[in-house]
């Protein structure tokens, strides 16, 4: 399968949002997405993005893949990179369109001097696992996520 990775464009979101529901469905968590194409457009090509990212398309312009970062930052270790997502729709898994837009991430990450890129992946998703580990990378089972909900977020603010 011929692909071309190329930097995302306001005109891909809505394609951009489809995979980001299929990862939900995939993960199990289909209803857990509440961003809009008008959320997504404006995060990512706003006046203050906050993410950028890659599309693979084939050779009808056909997006099939997608990757999504963003720059955090570590107190121990300056800025750093974050893979939010990459998803490859399933009819297109198998021709290593994940590890070129993952290459992608990387070499960005590399170009804006990052010291590190890092991600999540769900401790059930063996081919994620494999995928990974195929390319060198450490997972660390160390670290639990943590997260407030909006009205968690909230009440905290509230002192509740």
């Amino acid at each position: 399968m011929n692909v071309t990775i190329r930097k995302a464009e306001p005109r891909d979101v809505p394609r951009m949002l489809e995979l980001v529901l299929e990862l939900a469905t995939f993960e199990k968590e289909p209803d857990a997405v509440t961003v809009t194409e008008a959320h997504m457009l404006d995060a990512g090509f706003g006046k203050q993005p906050v993410w950028w990212g890659w599309v693979a398309v084939d050779e009808a312009e056909r997006i099939l893949g997608i990757a999504i970062c963003y720059e955090r930052y570590s107190t121990w270790r300056g800025r750093v990179g974050y893979l939010e997502d990459i998803v490859v729709s399933e009819a297109a898994r198998g021709h290593g369109i994940g590890e070129q837009l993952f290459k992608a991430c990387a070499k960005e990450c590399v170009r804006r001097g990052y010291h590190h890129l890092t991600w999540q992946v769900l401790d059930w998703n063996d081919g994620a696992i494999r995928f990974y580990e195929r390319l060198g990378a450490d997972l660390d089972g160390q670290w639990l996520n943590g997260r407030l909900s909006a009205a968690q977020l909230q009440r905290t603010a509230e002192g509740a």
